[in-house]
Protein backbone atom coordinates (compact mmCIF):
# COMPACT_ATOMS: atom_id res chain seq x y z
CA UNK A 1 0.00 0.00 0.00
CA UNK A 2 1.35 3.39 -1.01
CA UNK A 3 1.31 6.46 1.22
CA UNK A 4 -1.28 8.10 -1.02
CA UNK A 5 -3.82 5.42 -0.08
CA UNK A 6 -3.43 5.86 3.66
CA UNK A 7 -6.06 8.59 4.00
CA UNK A 8 -9.46 9.34 2.54
CA UNK A 9 -11.15 12.72 2.14
CA UNK A 10 -14.31 13.36 4.15
CA UNK A 11 -16.66 16.35 4.16
CA UNK A 12 -15.14 19.83 4.35
CA UNK A 13 -11.79 18.46 3.21
CA UNK A 14 -11.12 16.62 6.50
CA UNK A 15 -8.80 13.65 6.06
CA UNK A 16 -9.22 10.38 7.93
CA UNK A 17 -7.18 7.17 8.07
CA UNK A 18 -8.29 4.66 5.44
CA UNK A 19 -10.69 2.14 7.08
CA UNK A 20 -8.86 -0.67 5.28
CA UNK A 21 -5.64 0.20 7.11
CA UNK A 22 -7.52 0.37 10.42
CA UNK A 23 -9.03 -3.07 9.73
CA UNK A 24 -5.63 -4.58 8.90
CA UNK A 25 -4.13 -3.11 12.08
CA UNK A 26 -7.03 -4.42 14.17
CA UNK A 27 -6.81 -7.94 12.73
CA UNK A 28 -3.04 -7.96 13.15
CA UNK A 29 -3.29 -6.95 16.81
CA UNK A 30 -5.88 -9.66 17.40
CA UNK A 31 -3.80 -12.44 15.85
CA UNK A 32 -0.54 -11.48 17.56
CA UNK A 33 -1.97 -10.95 21.05
CA UNK A 34 -3.88 -14.23 20.77
CA UNK A 35 -0.55 -16.01 21.25
CA UNK A 36 -0.66 -15.00 24.92
CA UNK A 37 -3.97 -16.76 25.49
CA UNK A 38 -3.97 -19.98 23.44
CA UNK A 39 -2.88 -21.96 26.50
CA UNK A 40 -5.38 -20.61 29.06
CA UNK A 41 -8.35 -22.95 28.38
CA UNK A 42 -5.91 -25.84 27.87
CA UNK A 43 -4.08 -25.66 31.20
CA UNK A 44 -5.76 -28.75 32.59
CA UNK A 45 -5.03 -30.79 29.44
CA UNK A 46 -1.42 -29.58 29.24
CA UNK A 47 -0.91 -30.39 32.92
CA UNK A 48 -2.28 -33.90 32.36
CA UNK A 49 -0.01 -34.47 29.34
CA UNK A 50 3.12 -33.65 31.33
CA UNK A 51 1.89 -35.02 34.68
CA UNK A 52 1.97 -31.58 36.33
CA UNK A 53 -0.26 -30.04 39.01
CA UNK A 54 -2.55 -26.97 38.89
CA UNK A 55 0.03 -24.58 40.35
CA UNK A 56 2.67 -25.61 37.80
CA UNK A 57 0.15 -25.22 34.97
CA UNK A 58 -0.62 -21.70 36.22
CA UNK A 59 3.07 -20.84 35.78
CA UNK A 60 2.64 -21.29 32.02
CA UNK A 61 0.43 -18.19 31.96
CA UNK A 62 2.83 -16.36 34.25
CA UNK A 63 5.90 -17.10 32.11
CA UNK A 64 4.10 -15.99 28.96
CA UNK A 65 3.19 -12.69 30.60
CA UNK A 66 6.69 -12.22 32.02
CA UNK A 67 8.02 -12.78 28.49
CA UNK A 68 5.60 -10.17 27.23
CA UNK A 69 6.88 -7.70 29.83
CA UNK A 70 10.47 -8.41 28.72
CA UNK A 71 9.49 -7.79 25.11
CA UNK A 72 7.79 -4.55 26.07
CA UNK A 73 10.94 -3.28 27.75
CA UNK A 74 13.48 -4.45 25.16
CA UNK A 75 11.63 -4.59 21.82
CA UNK A 76 8.73 -2.10 21.75
CA UNK A 77 10.91 1.04 22.24
CA UNK A 78 12.71 0.07 19.02
CA UNK A 79 9.61 1.34 17.22
CA UNK A 80 10.88 4.89 17.86
CA UNK A 81 14.35 4.31 16.34
CA UNK A 82 13.79 1.61 13.67
CA UNK A 83 11.53 1.34 10.64
CA UNK A 84 8.41 -0.25 12.14
CA UNK A 85 7.28 -2.45 9.26
CA UNK A 86 10.62 -4.28 9.05
CA UNK A 87 10.77 -4.64 12.83
CA UNK A 88 7.26 -6.10 12.93
CA UNK A 89 7.93 -8.69 10.23
CA UNK A 90 11.19 -9.90 11.81
CA UNK A 91 9.65 -10.32 15.27
CA UNK A 92 6.65 -12.15 13.79
CA UNK A 93 8.89 -14.71 12.09
CA UNK A 94 10.70 -15.38 15.37
CA UNK A 95 7.31 -15.74 17.05
CA UNK A 96 6.28 -18.45 14.59
CA UNK A 97 9.37 -20.48 15.56
CA UNK A 98 8.48 -20.15 19.25
CA UNK A 99 4.98 -21.46 18.57
CA UNK A 100 6.35 -24.47 16.69
CA UNK A 101 8.63 -25.20 19.66
CA UNK A 102 5.60 -25.18 21.99
CA UNK A 103 3.69 -27.54 19.70
CA UNK A 104 6.55 -30.05 19.66
CA UNK A 105 7.60 -29.76 23.33
CA UNK A 106 8.55 -33.16 24.82
CA UNK A 107 8.54 -31.92 28.44
CA UNK A 108 6.92 -29.23 30.59
CA UNK A 109 10.22 -27.33 30.94
CA UNK A 110 10.58 -26.98 27.15
CA UNK A 111 6.97 -25.87 26.92
CA UNK A 112 7.53 -23.23 29.61
CA UNK A 113 10.64 -21.88 27.87
CA UNK A 114 8.69 -21.78 24.60
CA UNK A 115 5.90 -19.89 26.42
CA UNK A 116 8.44 -17.33 27.60
CA UNK A 117 9.65 -16.83 24.00
CA UNK A 118 6.06 -16.61 22.74
CA UNK A 119 5.40 -13.84 25.26
CA UNK A 120 8.53 -11.89 24.25
CA UNK A 121 7.69 -11.97 20.54
CA UNK A 122 3.97 -11.28 20.91
CA UNK A 123 4.65 -7.61 21.64
CA UNK A 124 4.07 -6.86 17.96
CA UNK A 125 0.57 -5.80 19.01
CA UNK A 126 2.09 -3.06 21.15
CA UNK A 127 4.19 -1.83 18.24
CA UNK A 128 1.08 -1.69 16.06
CA UNK A 129 -1.09 0.27 18.54
CA UNK A 130 1.17 3.36 18.77
CA UNK A 131 1.73 3.00 15.00
CA UNK A 132 -2.04 3.38 14.53
CA UNK A 133 -2.08 6.42 16.86
CA UNK A 134 0.68 8.01 14.77
CA UNK A 135 -1.10 7.33 11.47
CA UNK A 136 -4.46 8.63 12.74
CA UNK A 137 -5.46 12.28 12.44
CA UNK A 138 -5.88 14.25 15.68
CA UNK A 139 -9.69 14.41 15.46
CA UNK A 140 -10.03 10.62 15.14
CA UNK A 141 -7.15 9.27 17.26
CA UNK A 142 -9.29 7.95 20.11
CA UNK A 143 -11.70 6.28 17.70
CA UNK A 144 -8.92 4.67 15.65
CA UNK A 145 -7.08 3.40 18.71
CA UNK A 146 -10.39 2.09 20.06
CA UNK A 147 -11.11 0.16 16.86
CA UNK A 148 -7.61 -1.28 16.70
CA UNK A 149 -7.92 -2.27 20.35
CA UNK A 150 -11.29 -3.88 19.57
CA UNK A 151 -9.40 -6.22 17.25
CA UNK A 152 -6.86 -6.86 19.96
CA UNK A 153 -9.59 -7.66 22.47
CA UNK A 154 -11.37 -10.01 20.09
CA UNK A 155 -8.05 -11.78 19.58
CA UNK A 156 -7.71 -12.24 23.34
CA UNK A 157 -11.22 -13.62 23.72
CA UNK A 158 -11.59 -15.64 20.52
CA UNK A 159 -8.17 -17.23 21.06
CA UNK A 160 -9.65 -19.12 24.00
CA UNK A 161 -12.66 -20.26 21.96
CA UNK A 162 -10.65 -21.37 18.92
CA UNK A 163 -8.06 -22.97 21.18
CA UNK A 164 -10.68 -25.07 22.97
CA UNK A 165 -12.30 -26.22 19.72
CA UNK A 166 -9.03 -27.24 18.06
CA UNK A 167 -7.88 -29.02 21.21
CA UNK A 168 -11.16 -30.93 21.52
CA UNK A 169 -10.87 -32.37 18.00
CA UNK A 170 -7.12 -32.59 17.36
CA UNK A 171 -5.34 -32.11 20.70
CA UNK A 172 -3.69 -29.10 22.29
CA UNK A 173 -0.44 -29.38 20.27
CA UNK A 174 -2.31 -28.54 17.07
CA UNK A 175 -3.41 -25.24 18.65
CA UNK A 176 0.15 -23.94 18.64
CA UNK A 177 0.89 -25.38 15.19
CA UNK A 178 -2.14 -23.53 13.80
CA UNK A 179 -1.04 -20.33 15.52
CA UNK A 180 2.40 -20.60 13.90
CA UNK A 181 0.84 -20.79 10.42
CA UNK A 182 -1.37 -17.76 11.16
CA UNK A 183 1.65 -15.71 12.24
CA UNK A 184 3.60 -16.58 9.08
CA UNK A 185 0.63 -15.53 6.91
CA UNK A 186 0.26 -12.32 8.91
CA UNK A 187 3.91 -11.39 8.39
CA UNK A 188 3.42 -11.70 4.62
CA UNK A 189 0.26 -9.54 4.74
CA UNK A 190 1.85 -6.76 6.79
CA UNK A 191 5.01 -6.70 4.71
CA UNK A 192 2.85 -6.14 1.63
CA UNK A 193 0.30 -3.63 2.94
CA UNK A 194 1.73 -1.54 5.77
CA UNK A 195 3.39 1.78 4.93
CA UNK A 196 6.99 2.39 5.86
CA UNK A 197 7.30 4.50 8.98
CA UNK A 198 9.65 7.38 9.60
CA UNK A 199 12.17 7.15 12.42
CA UNK A 200 10.96 9.25 15.36
CA UNK A 201 14.30 9.89 17.08
CA UNK A 202 18.05 9.41 16.60
CA UNK A 203 18.73 8.29 20.18
CA UNK A 204 21.01 5.31 20.77
CA UNK A 205 19.38 2.12 22.08
CA UNK A 206 20.74 2.48 25.67
CA UNK A 207 19.60 6.12 25.83
CA UNK A 208 16.27 5.13 24.33
CA UNK A 209 15.67 2.64 27.14
CA UNK A 210 16.70 5.22 29.73
CA UNK A 211 14.17 7.72 28.44
CA UNK A 212 11.37 5.24 29.19
CA UNK A 213 12.14 5.63 32.89
CA UNK A 214 12.51 9.39 32.41
CA UNK A 215 8.98 9.50 31.00
CA UNK A 216 7.66 7.62 34.03
CA UNK A 217 9.37 10.06 36.39
CA UNK A 218 8.23 13.23 34.65
CA UNK A 219 4.70 12.38 33.45
CA UNK A 220 2.22 12.03 36.31
CA UNK A 221 -0.62 11.07 33.97
CA UNK A 222 1.49 8.16 32.72
CA UNK A 223 2.14 6.96 36.28
CA UNK A 224 -1.51 7.09 37.34
CA UNK A 225 -2.79 5.49 34.14
CA UNK A 226 -0.12 2.78 34.38
CA UNK A 227 -1.29 2.01 37.90
CA UNK A 228 -4.90 1.74 36.70
CA UNK A 229 -3.69 -0.59 33.96
CA UNK A 230 -1.68 -2.75 36.37
CA UNK A 231 -4.63 -3.27 38.71
CA UNK A 232 -7.11 -3.77 35.89
CA UNK A 233 -5.07 -6.45 34.20
CA UNK A 234 -4.27 -8.11 37.53
CA UNK A 235 -8.01 -8.59 38.01
CA UNK A 236 -8.32 -9.75 34.37
CA UNK A 237 -5.71 -12.47 34.95
CA UNK A 238 -7.28 -13.44 38.26
CA UNK A 239 -10.52 -14.21 36.43
CA UNK A 240 -9.27 -15.96 33.31
CA UNK A 241 -6.55 -18.03 34.99
CA UNK A 242 -8.84 -19.67 37.56
CA UNK A 243 -11.97 -19.78 35.39
CA UNK A 244 -10.46 -22.78 33.56
CA UNK A 245 -9.97 -24.65 36.84
CA UNK A 246 -13.52 -23.82 37.99
CA UNK A 247 -15.15 -24.98 34.76
CA UNK A 248 -13.08 -28.16 34.30
CA UNK A 249 -14.06 -29.56 37.73
CA UNK A 250 -17.37 -30.27 39.52
CA UNK A 251 -20.08 -29.06 39.38
CA UNK A 252 -19.42 -28.12 35.73
CA UNK A 253 -16.89 -30.66 34.35
CA UNK A 254 -16.77 -28.85 30.98
CA UNK A 255 -14.50 -29.93 28.12
CA UNK A 256 -11.76 -27.74 26.60
CA UNK A 257 -14.12 -26.79 23.76
CA UNK A 258 -16.89 -25.61 26.12
CA UNK A 259 -14.42 -23.73 28.33
CA UNK A 260 -13.04 -22.03 25.24
CA UNK A 261 -16.55 -20.87 24.31
CA UNK A 262 -16.56 -18.67 27.40
CA UNK A 263 -14.23 -16.38 25.49
CA UNK A 264 -17.21 -15.43 23.34
CA UNK A 265 -19.08 -14.22 26.43
CA UNK A 266 -16.45 -11.57 27.02
CA UNK A 267 -16.68 -10.29 23.44
CA UNK A 268 -18.85 -7.45 24.74
CA UNK A 269 -15.58 -5.79 25.66
CA UNK A 270 -14.96 -5.18 21.96
CA UNK A 271 -17.96 -2.86 21.90
CA UNK A 272 -16.60 -1.17 25.02
CA UNK A 273 -13.33 -0.40 23.22
CA UNK A 274 -15.10 1.49 20.44
CA UNK A 275 -17.36 3.35 22.88
CA UNK A 276 -14.43 4.27 25.12
CA UNK A 277 -12.52 5.63 22.12
CA UNK A 278 -15.40 7.96 21.30
CA UNK A 279 -15.66 9.00 24.96
CA UNK A 280 -11.97 9.90 24.91
CA UNK A 281 -12.40 12.04 21.77
CA UNK A 282 -15.26 13.93 23.47
CA UNK A 283 -13.28 14.63 26.67
CA UNK A 284 -15.22 12.54 29.21
CA UNK A 285 -12.30 10.32 30.16
CA UNK A 286 -12.12 11.11 33.89
CA UNK A 287 -15.72 10.29 34.83
CA UNK A 288 -15.87 7.22 32.57
CA UNK A 289 -12.69 5.83 34.14
CA UNK A 290 -14.29 5.85 37.60
CA UNK A 291 -17.42 4.12 36.31
CA UNK A 292 -15.40 1.39 34.62
CA UNK A 293 -13.20 0.79 37.68
CA UNK A 294 -16.17 0.50 40.04
CA UNK A 295 -17.86 -1.89 37.61
CA UNK A 296 -14.92 -4.28 38.04
CA UNK A 297 -15.78 -4.60 41.73
CA UNK A 298 -19.47 -5.20 41.00
CA UNK A 299 -18.64 -7.90 38.43
CA UNK A 300 -16.60 -9.96 40.88
CA UNK A 301 -19.35 -9.70 43.50
CA UNK A 302 -21.76 -11.24 40.98
CA UNK A 303 -19.28 -13.94 39.97
CA UNK A 304 -19.02 -15.21 43.55
CA UNK A 305 -22.40 -16.84 42.93
CA UNK A 306 -21.02 -18.41 39.77
CA UNK A 307 -19.42 -21.15 41.84
CA UNK A 308 -22.59 -23.19 41.39
CA UNK A 309 -24.68 -21.17 38.91
CA UNK A 310 -23.90 -20.16 35.33
CA UNK A 311 -26.19 -17.10 35.11
CA UNK A 312 -24.36 -14.83 37.60
CA UNK A 313 -21.04 -16.11 36.24
CA UNK A 314 -21.92 -15.16 32.67
CA UNK A 315 -23.41 -11.77 33.63
CA UNK A 316 -20.36 -11.03 35.75
CA UNK A 317 -17.97 -11.89 32.91
CA UNK A 318 -19.87 -9.60 30.50
CA UNK A 319 -19.76 -6.66 32.93
CA UNK A 320 -16.12 -7.36 33.78
CA UNK A 321 -14.81 -7.46 30.20
CA UNK A 322 -16.83 -4.39 29.19
CA UNK A 323 -15.40 -2.41 32.13
CA UNK A 324 -11.82 -3.72 31.95
CA UNK A 325 -11.40 -3.00 28.25
CA UNK A 326 -13.13 0.36 28.48
CA UNK A 327 -10.72 1.50 31.20
CA UNK A 328 -7.77 0.18 29.18
CA UNK A 329 -8.74 2.23 26.10
CA UNK A 330 -9.17 5.37 28.16
CA UNK A 331 -5.75 4.84 29.73
CA UNK A 332 -4.06 4.54 26.35
CA UNK A 333 -5.93 7.49 24.88
CA UNK A 334 -4.69 9.68 27.72
CA UNK A 335 -1.03 8.65 27.54
CA UNK A 336 -0.86 9.09 23.74
CA UNK A 337 -1.66 12.78 24.23
CA UNK A 338 1.56 13.32 26.19
CA UNK A 339 4.54 12.94 23.81
CA UNK A 340 3.68 12.23 20.13
CA UNK A 341 7.37 11.57 19.30
CA UNK A 342 7.65 8.95 22.07
CA UNK A 343 4.51 6.87 21.65
CA UNK A 344 6.36 3.55 21.47
CA UNK A 345 8.15 4.35 24.73
CA UNK A 346 4.94 5.53 26.37
CA UNK A 347 3.42 2.22 25.32
CA UNK A 348 6.38 0.38 26.84
CA UNK A 349 5.97 2.14 30.19
CA UNK A 350 2.20 1.68 30.32
CA UNK A 351 1.90 -1.87 29.01
CA UNK A 352 4.88 -3.11 31.03
CA UNK A 353 2.98 -2.08 34.14
CA UNK A 354 -0.12 -3.63 32.59
CA UNK A 355 1.49 -7.04 32.16
CA UNK A 356 3.33 -6.95 35.47
CA UNK A 357 -0.18 -6.70 36.88
CA UNK A 358 -1.18 -9.66 34.70
CA UNK A 359 1.69 -11.76 36.05
CA UNK A 360 0.79 -10.85 39.63
CA UNK A 361 -2.84 -11.68 38.94
CA UNK A 362 -2.19 -15.09 37.39
CA UNK A 363 0.21 -16.20 40.16
CA UNK A 364 -2.02 -15.03 43.00
CA UNK A 365 -5.10 -16.43 41.27
CA UNK A 366 -3.67 -19.98 41.03
CA UNK A 367 -2.44 -19.83 44.62
CA UNK A 368 -5.73 -18.51 46.01
CA UNK A 369 -7.81 -20.99 44.00
CA UNK A 370 -5.80 -23.95 45.32
CA UNK A 371 -6.40 -22.81 48.95
CA UNK A 372 -9.71 -20.93 48.98
CA UNK A 373 -11.48 -21.94 45.79
CA UNK A 374 -13.57 -19.78 43.49
CA UNK A 375 -14.96 -17.50 46.22
CA UNK A 376 -11.41 -16.58 47.26
CA UNK A 377 -10.55 -15.82 43.62
CA UNK A 378 -13.53 -13.46 43.29
CA UNK A 379 -12.61 -11.65 46.51
CA UNK A 380 -9.03 -11.28 45.24
CA UNK A 381 -10.14 -9.86 41.87
CA UNK A 382 -12.57 -7.50 43.60
CA UNK A 383 -9.78 -6.21 45.86
CA UNK A 384 -7.63 -5.31 42.83
CA UNK A 385 -10.57 -3.44 41.30
CA UNK A 386 -11.37 -1.68 44.56
CA UNK A 387 -7.79 -0.44 44.94
CA UNK A 388 -7.98 1.04 41.43
CA UNK A 389 -11.30 2.76 42.19
CA UNK A 390 -9.90 4.12 45.48
CA UNK A 391 -6.97 5.67 43.61
CA UNK A 392 -9.41 7.27 41.16
CA UNK A 393 -11.44 8.75 44.05
CA UNK A 394 -8.26 10.12 45.62
CA UNK A 395 -7.24 11.72 42.31
CA UNK A 396 -10.74 13.21 41.93
CA UNK A 397 -10.62 14.96 45.32
CA UNK A 398 -6.98 15.92 44.84
CA UNK A 399 -7.90 17.83 41.70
Amino acid sequence: MHAGNLYIEKTAGIKSLNPRIVLILAISCGITVANLYWAQPLLDSIANTFGSNVTTAGLIVTLTQIGYAIGLVLLVPLGDILERRKLIVIVLLISSLSLISAALSPAILIFMLSSLAIGITSVVAQILVPFSATLAQEHERGKVVGRVMSGLLLGILLARTLSGIISAFLGWRYVFGTASVLIILLSLLLNRTLPKSKIETNLSYPKLLKTVWDLVKTERVLRIRSLYGLLGFASFSVLWTSLTFLLSHPPYNFSDAVIGMFGLIGASGAASATIAGKIADKGYTKAATGIFLFSLVISFFLMIFGRTSLVPLIVGIIIFDFAAQGAHILNQSEIYKLRPEARSRLTTAYVTSFFIGGSIGSVTSAMVFSKYGWVGVCILGGIYGLIGFSIWVRELFKK
